[in-house]
């Protein structure tokens, strides 16, 4: 299994005041080291204030979302490459949020991704059934589906991972079943060794829906659990770091 990578997603939360519960983090895994690699993803206006915050430390700092052309007119969006030059190691792409809202398609989302690696980035792919899909039967079939459109051969051999995030347990407090999460997953490792092979049976598969301090230790420790994506837990320190810690080495 790949080391665990345990991701925060701040979504549109964070000013500069904040950049204290990102070096809070930073200097409790400087006391006591992580298992998992551990990053966080600010909004936009932080990622640099926050990579120089946190340089030296444990913690990497990615984006949110990157737009996959290089440059040019695209007024409001942010390229890998500002990323990268901002100081991120890391970008989320293809966030339901992002699908649902802005009608990205799998498409799309893909580009995003070959973008990302083309400017040095670890891509996080997102996918994720809704709860009408779960309910008919098809969220295996979904996520597939997903993942063959979202995750480019491209990618090669460039680090990246994948995020399942069921859309209808983001932000709500429920979560699948244990047996529910395992099922996805595998379905999404079998889906990445057919599309790339032996790099798609080395892409760590985090889970992203709710985790918190409360459900995250029995979650990572599903199979094929390879890290979590995690939202408004990662905002405080004191809420993200008993995350972090129930990743297992």
């Amino acid at each position: 299994m790949p080391v665990a990578l345990i991701a925060g997603n701040w979504k549109m939360n964070g000013v500069s005041a904040d950049l204290d519960e990102a070096r809070a983090l930073a200097r409790a895994l400087a006391e006591a080291p992580a298992a998992a690699r551990v990053a966080l993803c600010p909004p936009a206006t932080l990622v640099e204030r926050m990579a120089a915050a946190l340089a030296g430390s444990a913690v990497l700092v990615g984006g949110q979302d990157c737009h996959a052309e290089r440059a040019g007119a695209f007024t409001g969006d942010v390229s890998a490459q500002m990323l990268t030059d901002a100081g991120a190691r890391l970008v989320i792409v293809g966030h339901s949020e992002r699908r649902a809202a802005y009608g990205e398609s799998d498409a799309a989302v893909a580009a995003k991704a070959l973008a990302a690696v083309a400017a040095g980035l670890e891509p996080i792919i997102c996918v994720g059934e809704t709860l009408a899909e779960r309910e008919a039967g098809k969220a295996l079939a979904r996520v597939a589906e997903q993942i063959r459109g979202s995750v480019p051969a491209g990618l090669g051999s460039a680090p990246f991972a994948v995020a399942y995030e069921p859309v209808w347990a983001i932000g709500t407090g429920l979560t699948p079943t244990l047996e529910a999460i395992e099922a996805v997953h595998a379905a999404v490792r079998q889906t990445l060794v057919e599309v790339l092979g032996e790099a798609g049976a080395r892409a760590p598969i985090l889970y992203g829906g709710s985790v918190k301090p409360s459900n995250a230790a029995e979650i990572l420790a599903a199979a094929e659990v390879g890290g979590a994506l995690v939202g408004g837990a990662s905002l405080k320190a004191a809420d993200f770091l008993p995350i972090v810690r129930a990743a297992r080495a």
